[in-house]
């Protein structure tokens, strides 16, 4: 009788250590996304350091290639580095982010970007949840998910140019769709990370963590931006 109390106890901790994962992964993603809301309000509230960063091009331009190389480097050097530098890296990228991110209330007003936020939780909690309990693979979305954000990319840079309004409704319906579905696709693939998690190695658990963390934050960010393009209508400053 003992070997189907070993296996249920073994399950049991393996689902113990799958749950303390994705808290891990919604800890981190949470502080990341308060440290950049904190970073734009700060940056918001001081004309001179509003002035600093969008008033000068070479300063605007030199946060995004470093928040670009961090999350370049942080994805790629995940299990070379310790679990409090990528911790730190984390935070860091996302306070850069949030001093960018901080040109949005130059553009939109504050009840749009209330809205735009509102309605982004909502949507992500529900993908999300939904990556986590649906029994469904949701693999084959991954290629396809893919190409649907090269294409968004590609279509907002052309975009940049023929400054089409009919385009970018286009761009922000089909971006958020691109990441509404990879918030469900991104969770599912956390969730089976956290089910091959090493209980016996925190330092792996934690890399696991800040790396699924920064995963679903750049889902949030993105998810966010398209919605705000989506709501800015006749609300814009």
């Amino acid at each position: 009788m003992s070997y189907p109390y070993n296996a249920t106890q073994t399950a049991q901790s393996r689902v113990e250590v799958v749950n303390a994962f994705m808290r891990g992964v919604y800890g981190w993603m949470s502080l990341g996304l308060l440290v950049t809301a904190a970073a734009s309000v700060y940056v918001v509230s001081s004309p001179a350091l509003m002035q600093a960063v969008f008033g000068n091009q070479i300063v605007f331009f030199g946060l995004i290639i470093a928040e670009l190389a961090l999350v370049v480097g942080l994805s790629a050097a995940i299990n070379r580095l310790s679990a409090g530098t990528a911790s730190g890296l984390f935070l860091l990228y996302s306070a850069l982010n949030g001093i960018t991110l901080s040109s949005i209330f130059m553009v939109y007003a504050q009840a749009t970007i209330f809205k735009a936020f509102v309605v982004t939780g909502g949507m992500f909690g529900a993908m999300s949840l939904y990556g986590l309990l649906t029994k469904r693979d949701l693999t084959s979305m991954g290629s396809f998910l893919f190409m649907g954000l090269i294409g968004v990319v590609i279509a907002s840079v052309v975009n940049i140019f023929t400054k089409s309004a009919m385009m970018d409704f286009i761009i922000s319906c089909v971006g958020v769709l691109v990441f509404t579905g990879l918030t469900a696709y991104d969770t599912q693939k956390l969730k089976v990370m956290g089910q091959t998690a090493p209980a016996d190695d925190a330092t792996a658990v934690r890399r696991g963590t800040i790396l699924g963390a920064l995963t679903l934050y750049l889902d949030f960010i993105n998810l966010f931006l398209m919605m705000l393009r989506l709501f800015s209508g006749s609300n814009r400053n």
